[in-house]
């Protein structure tokens, strides 16, 4: 008993002055504990309302794990901070103070990172493989809270007094290091995850990616499975894949298709003029086509060529090849119809013999006569034309 009223007495802490501390230490965990119940309260009305139900709902699920041994903690260092001690237990109080709160803070965000990262995963994976949205919230957590502890220790090493640089530079350059090493592995992880949230393509869509065309069979770790169209599987890298343009033809709603018919350049203008009303009826009698232009677009020596344009408004590609089928055939029976031709234009070929030669044209003695009057005019031979 007397070690005790010893103990007291060297830290200057009267009887009055350590009932004080005593109340104080009650009343503050009688108001934090009370403070927190009405804070948890109020979260439960506004997790009812729509615009605040995600924050409310993360913040009450984190401070359901505020233990009665943090609260009470805190209360005896409120308890303690209105006595006047000497160096140095200031010091060390300021250091309780540190780590409690410190603690707590950490505590919390473990908590929030944990319950955030879940609720954004099952929110924003569904649809994808269990295994990628497992895997994928499960690395991200772990991530998220180990920077957490890690940045909580480093800070109570430095509050202590302890030089944590060197050690923050021995950090950085063993995670570069170990970035390096593996950094095609977490490429391909992280490219996985990128898939698994936000969903560019899922199984069985068909899709074609930098002149790859398939359908997707499964998407791995690291790895992502094609079927090709030839029954070949092809493997792709999850980076490598995102890393390209995506085309994804499952999630089309509609198709534009664009095509050109050629004519005779020889066709009577009146005719021409008649074509793309007509092709206009010849789309507008399928259901699932919309159409939507027919021009004269060029006119040369060789072609006239029409350009038409048309929807379906179905993206099934069969049900597309059908109607161009169609359309094409009906475009055939049409020129038949009006007598135009598709021929290009008849080409002429112009042959033409080459010169004769001197000796050919006025003989032999004519030709030896030329070598000694090089002026003398050649004889001049009329080409032939051949028509085709």
């Amino acid at each position: 008993m007397n070690n005790i009223y010893n103990f007291f007495a060297s830290l200057n802490i009267t009887l009055a002055n350590g009932l004080f501390a005593l109340g104080a230490t009650v009343a503050s965990y009688i108001l934090m504990h009370g403070a927190l119940i009405l804070f948890r309260r109020r979260l439960g009305q506004l997790s009812e309302e729509r615009q605040h139900r995600t924050i409310a709902q993360v913040l009450s699920k984190t401070l359901a794990r505020t233990g009665a041994v943090a609260i009470f903690a805190t209360a005896a260092l409120i308890g303690l901070s209105v006595l006047d001690l000497p160096e140095p237990w200031e010091t060390r109080l300021g250091h309780l103070w540190f780590f409690t709160l410190g603690m707590q803070a950490a505590m919390f965000l473990h908590r929030a990172v944990k319950i955030g990262a879940r609720r954004y995963f099952v929110t924003h994976g569904r649809g994808a493989a269990n295994d990628q949205v497992t895997v994928a919230h499960t690395v991200v957590i772990w991530l998220l809270q180990t920077t957490v502890w890690v940045v909580f220790v480093l800070a109570l090493l430095s509050n202590l007094g302890i030089n944590v640089t060197t050690f923050i530079a021995s950090l950085g350059i063993g995670g570069v290091a170990i970035a390096l090493a593996v950094q095609n592995i977490l490429g391909d992880l992280f490219a996985s995850m990128s898939i698994a949230v936000d969903k560019p393509f899922e199984v069985g869509d068909s899709i074609t990616v930098d002149k790859v065309s398939g359908t997707v069979e499964h998407v791995g770790l690291k790895s992502t499975r094609l079927r090709a169209v030839g029954g070949e599987q092809i493997i792709m890298s999850n980076a490598e894949l995102l890393r390209n343009t995506v085309f994804n033809f499952k999630r089309m709603s509609t198709r534009r298709i664009q095509f050109t018919l050629r004519a005779c350049p020889a066709t009577p203008p009146q005719l021409a003029a008649r074509v793309p009303e007509m092709l206009r009826e010849i789309v507008g009698k399928h259901d699932k086509a919309r159409f939507g232009r027919a021009h004269l677009k060029t006119v040369d020596q060789n072609w006239i060529e029409y350009e038409i344009v048309y929807t379906m408004l179905d993206a099934d590609y069969e049900l597309y090849m059908d109607t161009q089928q169609a359309i094409n055939l009906d475009a055939m029976q049409m020129f038949a119809d009006l007598e135009i031709s598709t021929a290009p234009r008849p080409q002429r070929l112009l042959l033409q013999e080459a010169p004769a030669t001197p000796a050919e044209v006025r003989g032999p003695a004519t030709a030896a006569a030329n070598e000694y009057a090089p002026d003398a005019a050649p004889a001049i031979v009329t080409p032939r034309q051949v028509k085709h």
